[in-house]
């Protein structure tokens, strides 16, 4: 999963440089713009059943911040971190002496 979100936030970063090259201004395709496009009713679908599962309250101050965060750049940094978490501890070098 981690591998396939940085994946997907490299292309995310190709495709909004072409487009800050082409517009001649920094451009960023947001979270909530990338929810609208994949998820069937957007993000107010997405809000009505969070709605249901999570106080309110908590939604919306979290809901302003996340979703006008870029996309691609959330999605690295997010399979980053899943690579990280994932990763197999370091076996020691050299041999134990256990006598």
């Amino acid at each position: 999963m981690g591998l396939l979100l940085v994946a997907a936030g490299f292309i995310g970063l190709v495709i909004d440089g072409t487009r800050s090259i082409v517009n001649n201004a920094v451009a960023f395709s947001s979270v909530g713009g990338v929810l609208d496009t994949l998820v069937p009713g957007g993000v107010p679908g997405l809000e009505a059943r969070a709605a249901q599962q999570v106080y309110s309250w908590l939604w919306n101050p979290a809901s302003a911040y996340l979703l006008q965060l870029p996309a691609s750049l959330t999605g690295l940094l997010v399979g980053l971190l899943l690579l990280w978490v994932g990763q197999k501890s370091m076996e020691p070098i050299g041999y134990l002496a256990d006598r």
